[in-house]
């Protein structure tokens, strides 16, 4: 769906996409072999030799899928298969890591194998898909309606707002298959995040325990934000993309209602300068951002700027936007110094801030490409 920007925008957009396509073909080259998760001294690292199982082990395939998908370049695509192939020591089991794996599986091979798949109709990495699709409709607690977060029996009853983003691997495999099981299990999921996560003001809980054997909610947990009753930036971000794909994949019409409630909440919070704090609801000095909050966000809001009708599109579309025009002007380095683009992201309000991050850079790349007008999603 092509989206309406003004020309100035239009112009904007196309000089980030330069100097993303300038960037890119110097790190790709410099980065081959490694599945890098943050940098070192401005070098990315390679995550897989620390955490072969490690969540965000895709989104550099996903960058790469991207930039051959925009241009043709025959090099991403190279460099991708090479890091799908990387992972299969996971995903069958080769280096004992499969039990390491978790919800985060649709992160993972969407971005390694449905991504290659759809571009390249490349029927192994159909297979690893649904693998992985099975993997994570595995971990669907019957009695109580959710998909287990991580691992280990302690934790059995916990479910978090991130899972909404793995869900389109399960909606994957039904329109793959026609087997509706893994659609009724995805929805199941996020009718029960709606129910319980979102609160009534678009703020979103980061972790819920729930009763195994009833559903009930035991309690719920601050997570990787400020504290309990907070308001973790990046799991908003996941909230908004993750209900408006659900609606996308479903059409259920109370998944983008809900995207557009939080996404409110998240525009009025960064309404002062468009980049986000790590939590909405912290302490306001020191000041800790996460730019890849921004980033998530965005791609959401140009989503639902996509399903709404014609005179609520410009509140989601101009916002998605400013945010990433800011992120941008303040957040990105364009030289050759940093093989990352996207700086200043933070993986809690507790720790890892202000660095680096994988996903930060692919969904910046993904936001623009949005923009450019380009049809792909590989969600």
């Amino acid at each position: 769906m092509m989206l309406k920007i003004s020309t100035e925008d239009q112009q904007w957009v196309d000089t980030v996409w330069e100097k993303i396509k300038i960037k890119m073909n110097f790190v790709s080259k410099k980065t081959a072999g490694k599945i890098p998760y943050t940098t070192v001294n401005g070098t990315y690292d390679d995550k897989f030799l620390e955490d072969p199982a490690w969540w965000t082990n895709g989104f550099w395939s996903g960058i790469l899928w991207l930039m051959y998908s925009e241009t043709g370049n025959e090099q991403y695509k190279t460099l991708a298969e090479e890091v799908e192939t990387r992972m299969d020591e996971v995903l069958y089991g080769l280096d004992g890591s499969f039990e390491d794996l978790y919800h985060d599986v649709g992160f993972m091979w969407m971005l390694l194998s449905v991504a290659n798949y759809r571009l390249t109709c490349n029927p192994k990495s159909r297979v690893r898909g649904l693998i992985a699709a099975n993997h994570l409709a595995a971990r669907f607690n019957i009695n109580g309606g959710f998909i287990t977060a991580w691992n280990s029996k302690e934790r059995e009853g916990w479910s978090i707002i991130d899972t909404l983003m793995n869900l389109p691997l399960l909606y994957w495999a039904t329109e793959e298959t026609g087997y509706t099981r893994y659609r009724q299990i995805a929805q199941a999921h996020a009718d029960k995040t709606a129910e319980n996560v979102v609160r009534d003001d678009g703020s979103v809980t980061h972790i819920v325990e729930y009763d195994c054997e009833k559903g009930e909610v035991i309690k719920t947990l601050g997570g990787q934000g400020y504290g309990e009753g907070s308001s973790w930036s990046r799991g908003q971000s996941w909230a908004i993309y993750g209900f408006v794909l659900s609606y996308i994949h479903t059409l259920n019409q109370s998944y983008l209602d809900i995207a557009k409630r939080v996404a409110h909440y998240f525009i009025a919070c960064i309404s002062d300068t468009y980049i986000p704090r790590i939590d909405f609801r912290s302490p306001e000095e020191p000041v800790y951002i996460d730019t890849t909050a921004g980033a998530i966000a965005a791609c959401g809001m140009i989503e639902i700027s996509k399903h709404v009708p014609e005179h609520e599109k410009n509140l989601y579309l101009r916002s998605a936007i400013n945010i990433l025009k800011a992120l941008e002007k303040e957040q990105c380095d364009w030289t050759v110094k940093k093989d990352s683009i996207l700086q200043n992201g933070s993986e809690s309000y507790s720790s890892g801030r202000h660095k680096s991050i994988i996903y930060g850079d692919y969904y910046f790349i993904e936001a623009i490409l949005k923009l450019k007008g380009s049809g792909i999603s590989f969600w």
